[in-house]
């Protein structure tokens, strides 16, 4: 059998979720709560959303350099991935703009 703190898994699964505490930690029980825009963070949202309007990327990478991940750490890789997507449109354009002009 399954224990986790000294209770038995069996007896909590009634189609709940057993919740578990870090005695250790009492911060991770903030990072319960589901991400915003339908759970998939403002970064990943951003970075979907930003192959249609490329400017969230940038506004996104100001939220990674300023650090917001600190206040919900899960949103760290999606804020890296437009900066990444951020960097790889500004070359884009940057080799358009000289193909076209030269």
């Amino acid at each position: 059998m399954d224990r986790v703190h000294g209770k038995d898994l069996v007896d909590d699964k009634r189609g709940e979720y057993v919740h578990i505490r870090d005695p250790e930690d009492p911060e991770l029980e903030i990072f319960d709560k589901p991400l915003p825009f339908c759970g998939c963070g403002i970064g990943w949202f951003s970075f979907l959303l930003g192959f249609v309007f490329p400017l969230l990327w940038y506004a996104s990478t100001i939220l990674y350099f300023g650090s917001y991940y600190h206040k919900d750490p899960r949103e760290r890789s999606g804020l890296a991935a437009c900066a990444i997507a951020a960097l790889v449109c500004t070359i884009a354009v940057a080799i358009a703009l000289l193909v076209i002009l030269l």
